[in-house]
């Protein structure tokens, strides 16, 4: 039997739904009159997306965050939700109320409304969230120019690190091991300054399945060259890879889970997006710029090292 990875799935699937050639987006986007519908579904799945320890209101939030981390980085707001949940038969009361009360206090958080959805009897706990919004303008994955630079809206890595402590054991200290953990169990979409920042950006994209990935998604789309100059990672990180024996550059590129924005800005506008981060206390990076030519490498003194894509992927990882 042929063993397929996710994207060989994706593909299959979007061969039977059109004869086009589908674009990879965050989003799906469509026409409504003047203005685009937008739309993201996502699901977790308990037994690959929830590590132990997370709480049932915990786990309700996460399955909220990575749609809104996509809408984010398209600068579009959430409006709407409609959610799918499968429990098991033997899933307690005092469980379905907190899965209610995260679901509720994501929508206060991220300013839309749940308008129902549907609810199914499963071996585990599955919930799919589906997001409606609109927009006069999203921004792609393609349209970084040569001579952009690349930024990001905070520092990679803690992810890794706070799963690698929670799945595995892994030492830290106690103020990083807190930093590391609470990425895990409460992630941070970056919204308000995605809606705010979106019309910079000549290219942006939500960095949940690894940087790693993302770079070279938007590389490829764009038909540009990536070349990184500062590894955006917290300094403690140094530190925790040194003690447990980790590669630092596969914590930081390859880990997933991460849910920030990654994106491309002209010099121009680049002060603008800084002011905006300012305003939304967003720790923005520059982490390199965008040349003419292929693929994705990082600048070690004069050698450039080819950063492959490492990320997460489904039936493979």
């Amino acid at each position: 039997m042929t063993k397929l990875d996710e994207r060989q799935i994706i593909k299959i699937f979007q061969r039977n739904f059109s004869g086009k050639k589908f674009v990879s987006e965050d989003v799906e986007v469509f026409r409504i009159g003047k203005s685009f519908g937008v739309i993201k579904t996502d699901t977790l799945v308990e037994s690959t997306d929830v590590p132990p320890g997370m709480s049932p209101a915990q786990i309700a939030r996460k399955s909220i965050v990575a749609s809104v981390s996509d809408f984010a980085a398209k600068g579009v707001r959430p409006l709407y939700c409609v959610v799918s949940v499968s429990l098991p038969r033997n899933y307690s009361k005092s469980k379905v109320l907190q899965l209610a009360s995260g679901l509720k206090n994501a929508s206060r958080e991220f300013g839309f409304r749940i308008l129902g959805g549907d609810t199914n009897e499963g071996k585990e706990l599955v919930i799919s969230a589906t997001l409606f919004g609109l927009a006069k303008k999203i921004a792609r994955r393609a349209g970084a120019k040569a001579g952009d630079h690349i930024i990001v809206t905070g520092p990679f890595g803690r992810t890794s690190a706070g799963l690698k402590i929670v799945l595995h054991g892994k030492k830290a200290s106690a103020g990083f091991k807190k930093l590391a953990k609470k990425a895990v169990f409460l992630p941070t979409p970056r919204l308000i300054f995605g809606v705010s920042a979106a019309t910079y950006m000549t290219s942006a994209m939500d960095s949940s399945d690894g940087l790693s990935t993302t770079l070279n998604e938007m590389a490829k789309q764009s038909n540009k060259r990536f070349v990184i100059t500062q590894i955006p990672k917290d300094d403690r990180l140094d530190s925790f890879a040194k003690d447990n024996k980790l590669d630092l550059i596969d914590l930081v590129f390859n880990g997933g889970e991460e849910y920030e924005i990654v994106a491309t800005a002209s010099p121009k506008d680049l002060n603008r997006i800084k002011k905006i981060a300012r305003a939304k206390k967003i720790r923005l990076i520059c982490i390199g710029r965008v040349q003419k030519g292929a693929g994705v490498f990082l600048q070690k003194k004069q050698k450039l090292v080819k950063i492959r894509d490492r990320g997460w992927l489904h039936f493979t990882n």
